[in-house]
């Protein structure tokens, strides 16, 4: 199997266990130090350390009712993209964002990943 695809295979499976809250399958997909930042002041901003302090981050998005509808799977010379919507609604409050999550691989696993967001303001005020 080509590079690619098997980028293309690990960002699908990825979004797969998040789907299914598959926090093992998750855990399985990282490099003991993996790190996951994300932009904003809430309480998911910043950077998690640590193949299980990524877990506990998608652990905690996930708990907020999300659904990670994926638009694409992209794929670079050495790692790997998914291009997501993300949407929710939580006590009145109305989560609606694009976003971008750069995973940087190593070994065939996902040793760091960086958000992009569309609504930095939005996601604070949903994530509180």
């Amino acid at each position: 199997m080509a590079r690619y695809e098997l980028q293309h295979q690990l960002g699908k499976t990825f979004h797969a266990y998040l789907v299914a809250r598959d926090w093992e399958g998750i855990r399985s997909l990282l490099t003991d130090d993996a790190t996951w930042t994300l932009p904003g002041d809430n309480t998911i901003s910043g950077t998690a350390e640590g193949a299980e302090a990524v877990v506990e981050r998608a652990k905690k998005i996930a708990s907020y009712g999300l659904d990670f509808e994926l638009l694409h799977i992209l794929v670079s010379r050495e790692n790997m993209a998914l291009s997501l919507h993300n949407t929710a609604r939580r006590d009145g409050i109305r989560l609606d964002e694009y976003l971008s999550t750069v995973c940087r691989l190593r070994d065939g696993k996902i040793a760091g990943i960086e958000t992009y967001l569309s609504d930095v303001p939005g996601m604070n005020a949903f994530f509180v």
